[in-house]
Formats: structure tokens, C-alpha cells, sequence
């Protein structure tokens, strides 16, 4: 009699312990950016709007809402909110909407201008500037604010045009400029910030093969253009690929584990090829690796 009560205590108080065991809430996560953000030009852009919160009410999916579905297939909860306007700066955030966007979060993603200075391309002056400014003020809503910065693509109608900042370079020199301009920023930060390096990753789907690195030419037989019709935004491939980078990079998760019939690539019409050699790209990126040389013929 004494065993079979004391085994009923000790169901008893596992019962209490198992109840008493709230689930841990969400992360939280705000992205702050602009069309690059969300996607314009491209079928990313309203994408899964109802699975993230815009803050601005636009019913805005875009970036965000793949790192989301991402999230969602690797078994992480996070809760995910946007704050984005078409060619804004971190600037005109930090001056329009902070009202808007200053509370708690666990991971905040910044996202610039894609020359960062419209007037003086590649001046890395205003993104150190209000990077960190922004970087401060969610500190102060939480000391353990985890802040990356994602360092963007190069833009092809920058490169190849006769009039583009970048004319006559490589076209991965531009990607590699602001790359070097938002670590600048990130040791800069308060707290120091991390990067997410979408234009290495799209370096490496061009060395990869998998992309076509001059859309001005033809796209290539086998390979994808990461630019949209205006060879400035993302295509819906270019916003896979800084999905799976910004994955990659708040999660700390490989996103070659999500697989070649992931979910968000067969919902975007992306091949099961395509998808896998996107993930590659994004995991070389955000590892350090040297990118994969594609086939030379």
C-alpha cells in the first residue's frame, strides 16, 4: 500500500511539473529595409503575407516570409514582423518609424540602400551611421538584441551600363564593396552586429554556374537570372537565394538541410535543381567557404 501511494505522489507531482511547463514563447524577429526587403518585381513580394506581421499594413510577405516557412520546416518558432518602404535608406527609418518599431526584440535585420549613399554610391558613411543608431535603440529594449546587417547584391544595371557607379568591374566587385562597407558598420555597432552576406551568396551561384552573371546578354541554357526584369531588384530566384541567406544567418542552421522539394521553392516554381544549388550557394556564403566552380563550357 505504502509503494503503490508513493508512486501516485510521484504521477502526481510529475503531473503538476508537466503543467506548470509553459512552452517557451516565439523569438521575435523584425525586418527593417526596402524593396530589396520585400521583393518588388518579383512573385516574393505578397508571398505568405498572412504568416508575418507588416507593421505598416501593406500585406507585404517578401523575405521575411520565407525565412518564416523556413523556420517553420526546420522545427524553429519565430515570430516574424516587417518594417519596409520602396529606395528608403536605415536613415529615413531610423527618422520616420521609430516610433513605430522601438520594442523588444530577440533578432532585428537591417538592410540599407542598395549603393548605400543614393548621392555617392558606395559611401559607407550614413549606413554606420544609423545602423548603429538603430542598433542602440533596440538595445535598450533588450540588452540581448541579437542585430545582423545584410550586405546586398551587386546590381547588374550598375555593372554593365556605360552610367553605373560599378561600370567596367567585375560584376562581383560591387556585392564585395558593400560587403566591406557593412562590416564596417557591424564592428561599429553597439551591440556589434553580424552579417548576412546575400551578394557573396549570389557570387557564388554566378561561380557556381547556376546563374547567369550578365542579364544583358541572354540567360544562359541551365541557368536562372537572380535579378528582376529591371536588372536592379531580386527575381524570385535572387529572393530565394537572400531567404535562405538571412536563414542561414539568424539560425545559425544549414539550409542545405531543407532539401531539394522544399516547400517555398515548389510553391515559387523553382526546380528541385535550382533549390538545391541556391542552398549551396547561401551555406558557402555564410560559412566562408570559397564559392563552387561551375562547369567552363
Amino acid at each position: 500500500m505504502t509503494g503503490m501511494l508513493r508512486r501516485a505522489a510521484l504521477a502526481m507531482a510529475c503531473a503538476v511539473m508537466l503543467i506548470g511547463a509553459a512552452p517557451a514563447p516565439p523569438r521575435t524577429v523584425l525586418f527593417i529595409g526596402n524593396s530589396f526587403t520585400f521583393g518588388a518585381g518579383s512573385a516574393v513580394w505578397k508571398y505568405r503575407a498572412d504568416t508575418v506581421t507588416d507593421l505598416n499594413g501593406e500585406g507585404i510577405g517578401g523575405v521575411p516570409a520565407l525565412f518564416k516557412l523556413f523556420a517553420d520546416q526546420a522545427g524553429l518558432d519565430y515570430q516574424v514582423s516587417l518594417e519596409t518602404a520602396p529606395g528608403k535608406s536605415l536613415e529615413w527609418h531610423w527618422r520616420t518609424k521609430a516610433a513605430l518599431i522601438d520594442r523588444r526584440w530577440d533578432h532585428v535585420v537591417l538592410q540599407d540602400y542598395s549603393t548605400l549613399d543614393s548621392d555617392r554610391p558606395g559611401d559607407p558613411a550614413e549606413l554606420i551611421e544609423y545602423s548603429g543608431r538603430l542598433a542602440t535603440m533596440f538595445a535598450a529594449r533588450n540588452p540581448e538584441v541579437a542585430i545582423t546587417l545584410t550586405a546586398t547584391w551587386s546590381r547588374a544595371d550598375q555593372v554593365y551600363p556605360p552610367n553605373g557607379a560599378w561600370h567596367g568591374k567585375p560584376i562581383d566587385r560591387m556585392a564585395l564593396d558593400l560587403r566591406k562597407a557593412y562590416d564596417r558598420a557591424a564592428v561599429r555597432s553597439r551591440p556589434p552586429a553580424r552579417i548576412n552576406p546575400v551578394g557573396q551568396a549570389f557570387n557564388c551561384a554566378f561561380a557556381a554556374g547556376i546563374a547567369d552573371p550578365n542579364p544583358y546578354d541572354g540567360i544562359a541554357y541551365g541557368q536562372v537570372d537572380l535579378w528582376a526584369y529591371d536588372h536592379y531588384h531580386a527575381s524570385t530566384f535572387g529572393s530565394y537565394l537572400a531567404g535562405l541567406t538571412v536563414f542561414a544567418g539568424i539560425t545559425g542552421r544549414d539550409p542545405r538541410l531543407l532539401g531539394r522539394n522544399e516547400r517555398a521553392a515548389s510553391e515559387l516554381g523553382i526546380s528541385p535543381d535550382v533549390a538545391e544549388g541556391l542552398q549551396t550557394a547561401a551555406w558557402q556564403a555564410t560559412h566562408g567557404h570559397a564559392c563552387a566552380k561551375g562547369p567552363t563550357s
